[in-house]
């Protein structure tokens, strides 16, 4: 039994924030907190903060633009974080409401219908409850069958997600399965800090899994396989978590919010993801050469860039390895399926590409892909 991805949907958020505006309102806090903490600073208590700007965060990312579900609560230097409004238990939740959104468009593409998904994953980084699962949420709100449960691996949840329901889809109880990736990443980053207040946007994915024999998609693809590996690493963490209430001395500290070590994540994770998906192509006997797409996890372009040429063994030329960080930042499990989405078509019958996610764990997941 082949698996195939049918169908895909995109949402995007309304409101997006350029780096010049993102830029201007850090500064703007980094003038109000160096000038309210004056005298400790001149007595070297604490440090002064540095100002950024578009050029440094341009070459340290290669991000131009974000899209945001709140954009005023980001950019308010005396808030820094987006304004979500609590709903009430009768309302969807922000996260299903973005999911239904992406689910919509992925149906449509895939020629099929709610009642005929068997089983809802959502697989992203942040859950905003740990109960009820928004995925069951999502499955009731959409009227799907069978059953449906949430998953987090980071920067990796789309891929590791995918594997689940081919699993799912072989072992015959499910024969269709959607994979959704509602990331609210703006809610979990720190705005106030240079080293990473540009990196995340928000977004949400969605793809429809099924048996190639009912598949009716004239763009689907064939998954030739699926490969995993983690390893754990404190160098991207976030702490935040139901716990933290036990302990007051935590609450509202810097790592309850994403953190990382970049340096050592880019010196890490660009050999341990090249390696992975080389030796997943090698695995399944399929030369590097008859590769068409890499469609890699946003989170950097110099580390695409380099893990594409290592792929490759040559510098990847334009659309072989698409970017989409650029416009819509670093959006965690969801930019792999972007740029795919988004870079899908034009590719025939027979041609192949790998989805790859990697991030926090460490994490990485290869899926292999050929056009049916």
């Amino acid at each position: 039994m082949a698996v195939v991805v049918s169908g895909t949907g995109l949402f995007t958020p309304a409101e997006s924030i350029s780096n010049e505006e993102l830029v201007r309102s850090y500064n703007q806090y980094v003038k109000q907190f160096n000038e309210q903490n004056i005298s400790e600073i001149e007595a070297g208590k604490i440090p002064a903060l540095e100002e950024s700007s578009v050029e440094f965060v341009e070459k340290a990312s290669g991000i131009q633009n974000r899209f945001v579900i709140n954009k005023f609560g980001v950019l308010d230097p005396n808030r820094m974080a987006p304004h979500i409004a609590e709903r009430s238990d009768e309302e969807d939740s922000i996260q299903c409401e973005i999911s239904v959104k992406a689910i919509t468009e992925a149906l449509r593409r895939a020629n099929k219908s709610a009642a005929d998904v068997d089983a809802v994953i959502v697989a992203c980084s942040n859950m905003q409850r740990p109960y009820p699962a928004i995925a069951i949420e999502i499955q009731n709100r959409i009227g799907a069958g069978g059953y449906a449960y949430d998953m987090n691996v980071a920067c990796s949840s789309a891929t590791f997600a995918i594997q689940a329901a081919a699993d799912a889809i072989h072992n015959g109880s499910a024969r269709s399965v959607l994979v959704v990736n509602p990331e609210i990443c703006s809610g979990h980053l720190e705005f106030r800090d240079r080293d990473c207040h540009f990196i995340f946007g928000d977004v949400c994915t969605a793809l429809l899994l099924e048996d190639e024999d009912q598949c009716q998609s004239s763009a689907a693809f064939r998954i030739l396989g699926s490969k995993l590996k983690t390893q754990f690493s404190n160098n991207i963490r976030n702490n935040f978590g139901f716990l933290n209430r036990c302990d007051e001395a935590g609450i509202g500290q810097r790592d309850k919010l994403f953190n990382q070590n970049g340096r050592k994540v880019f010196k890490e994770v660009c050999p341990m993801v090249a390696e992975l998906i080389s030796q997943h192509l090698a695995e399944t006997n399929i030369p590097v050469s008859e590769i068409n797409r890499l469609w890699l996890h946003q989170a950097n372009f110099s580390m695409n860039q380099l893990i594409a040429k290592k792929v490759l063994g040559r510098d990847p030329v334009a659309g072989e390895a698409p970017n989409i960080l650029d416009q819509y930042a670093n959006t965690s499990s969801a930019g792999a399926i972007i740029a795919f989405h988004k870079f899908c078509d034009g590719l025939n019958p027979g041609d192949k590409g790998v989805i790859c996610s990697f991030g926090a764990g460490y994490s990485v997941g290869s899926i292999l892909l050929e056009k049916c």
